[in-house]
Formats: C-alpha cells, sequence, structure tokens
C-alpha cells in the first residue's frame, strides 16, 4: 500500500486517546454530582455544536441560521408531548431529528443556491422568520412563554427523569451525544465527508472532477439540521420546557464562538470549545456580572490572532514544533 492511502487509513482508525471524552464524562458522574445539571446543559451544546462542525468545518458552509433547526427539534418534542400526548423520550428525539432534517433538507434547496455573505444574512433571517412563527402561533407554541412544565416518561421504561439531580438526564444525554458522535465520525471520515472537505478547500476543482457539489452539500445540510434538531429535543426533554429563547441570536451566535474557540474541522472541536466557552462564561460572569462579555470577546480577538485553528489547532502547532 502507497503512504498516501496508509496514513489516510490509519486516521481512520479509532485511537486510544479518543476514550478520554467519555471517561471524563463518565467521571464527573461519579465526581461532580451536585453539577450534573450544568454537565447535561453542557453534553447538550456539545451535541448542537458538532452538528454545525459539520456544515461549517467540512463543508465550508458559513451560517448563523443554525439555531432555526434546534427550534424546530426543541418544539417538536414540547408539542408532542403538551399537543398530543407523545411523551415517549426516544421516539420524540427521532421524531424531532426527522422534522429538523425534512426542513434542513428544503430550506437547504433554496438557501444553498446562495454563498458568502448572502447566505450568512439570509440564514439569519430565515432564523428570525421562524422565531416569529414561534411567537404568533401561540395556540401550539404558547408563544413568547413558551411550553413550561413538560413531562416526559421514563427512558427505556425504566429510569425516570430526575428533576433534582439530574442524574437520568445526564446518563441519557451523554448516550445520545455518543451516537451522535459516531454518526459525525463516520460520515467525515467516509468518501461522503472526504468529498465535503473537498468542496470546503477547492470549490472549482470539485466541479472540475464532476462531483455533484451542490447535491451533496444539500445533503450534509439535512443531515446537520437533524443532528441540531436532535440536540433541541434533547434539551426540551432533560430541562421540561421550550420557549423562544432556543431561537435566540445569542445561542447561534454561541455555538459558532464554541468551534472558534476549540476549533472548527476538528472532531473534538466541539468539545474543547464548549468546556471553554461555558467555563469562561461562568467564571467571567461571577468576576465581573456587568461587563463579562468583553472578556469574551478580548479571548476570541486572542484566538483569532494567534490561534486560528483553535485551541485544538494551538495544541497541534504546539506539539509539531517539539
Amino acid at each position: 500500500m502507497s503512504p498516501a492511502p496508509d496514513a489516510l487509513q490509519r486516521r481512520h482508525r479509532f485511537q486510544w486517546w479518543e476514550l478520554l471524552p467519555w471517561a471524563t464524562g463518565l467521571a464527573m458522574f461519579f465526581a461532580f454530582p451536585n453539577y450534573l445539571s450544568f454537565g447535561t446543559q453542557l453534553l447538550v451544546t456539545i451535541l448542537f455544536a458538532l452538528s454545525l462542525d459539520l456544515v461549517l468545518g467540512y463543508a465550508g458552509i458559513v451560517t448563523l441560521g443554525h439555531a432555526a433547526f434546534f427550534c424546530v427539534g426543541a418544539y417538536t418534542v414540547g408539542i408532542l408531548a403538551q399537543q398530543l400526548g407523545w411523551n415517549e423520550p426516544l421516539s420524540g428525539l427521532v421524531a424531532a431529528g426527522l422534522a429538523a432534517g425534512i426542513v434542513g433538507l428544503i430550506s437547504g434547496f433554496v438557501l444553498l443556491r446562495t454563498h458568502g455573505l448572502t447566505l450568512l444574512m439570509v440564514t439569519l433571517c430565515t432564523m428570525t422568520l421562524l422565531e416569529q412563527a414561534a411567537n404568533m402561533g401561540h395556540a401550539w407554541t404558547g408563544g413568547f412563554d413558551g411550553m413550561p412544565g413538560l413531562s416526559f416518561t421514563m427512558i427505556l421504561g425504566l429510569f425516570p427523569f430526575d428533576v433534582l439531580y439530574f442524574k437520568s438526564q445526564y446518563l441519557y444525554s451523554l448516550s445520545v451525544l455518543a451516537l451522535g458522535f459516531v454518526v459525525v465520525r463516520t460520515l467525515v471520515y467516509s468518501s461522503f465527508g472526504q468529498s465535503l472537505t473537498g468542496i470546503r478547500e477547492n470549490l472549482l476543482r470539485m466541479h472540475a472532477v464532476g462531483a455533484p457539489v451542490r447535491g451533496r452539500l444539500i445533503v450534509a445540510y439535512g443531515i446537520s439540521a437533524a443532528l441540531a434538531g436532535v440536540a433541541g429535543g434533547l434539551f426540551t426533554q432533560v430541562t421540561g420546557y421550550v420557549n423562544l429563547a432556543v431561537l435566540g441570536l445569542e445561542r447561534a451566535a454561541g455555538v459558532m464562538i464554541i468551534l472558534i474557540l476549540g476549533g472548527h474541522g476538528r472532531l473534538y472541536g466541539a468539545f474543547v470549545g464548549a468546556v471553554a466557552y461555558l467555563v469562561l462564561e461562568h467564571l467571567l460572569a461571577k468576576a465581573y456580572p456587568t461587563a463579562w462579555q468583553l472578556g469574551l470577546g478580548l479571548t476570541l480577538v486572542a484566538v483569532a490572532l494567534f490561534a486560528r485553528g483553535g485551541l485544538i489547532g494551538l495544541f497541534e502547532k504546539l506539539r509539531g514544533a517539539r
């Protein structure tokens, strides 16, 4: 086997160090039982960031409207539970993923005719329109007040949701994140994922070799939307409520900041970025309640100037310099 294919094959193999995030997640369950609510929020955020990384980091689709798919998943689970009495957790997540995936495919067919700044703006406008639709459809969505007090049946019929300590929610979220990660990892190391990287790096060359560029971008957009929908549905299930905050610009921009911090186009960038962002936000808000965003902004400027590959890219650079 020639050196290039052999190196690519080794890259696809599961490495021992890839167990570290999951071992850390399980260790947190036992070491910090009083912080499992925060841990559950972190896991949902990682899954959401992972879904965005598939299109931003690998396909090169720059979007500010990814929270729209998170919203579709969140409201799908909420409406099914409140309006139709469908409160089974796993089937609810499947419904959330399907609904968001369909919306992603349809919107991607239209929106991906554009690119660059135009694409950035139309995705943002799409999210804003969806927010207004959710606000106006108060009979189904609860409008501005949302849908609080949602309840769900036991997970697999065995584990009830723990509203006090979040033990069941944490392990449930960790399991869903693991499945989502397997899907993304399989995709990015497949020929489909390699073609997405090629589209990101050299669009004209991929057109020249006859690759169905637009079709693959739409499919990637739909898969990414489905994962974001699962993250939104998971958020509704573990918190027991959903409101218009799932569609806020802060959520849409926050998940992009996470990828900037961790490193987009890297499988574990979402993990590192989410931990860095939430911990940094918590510490800065505690130290400077009225000016914590200034500290976050300065951190982003430093990362953009000195670590363009994010924290993971900086680590790889320092390791290569040895």
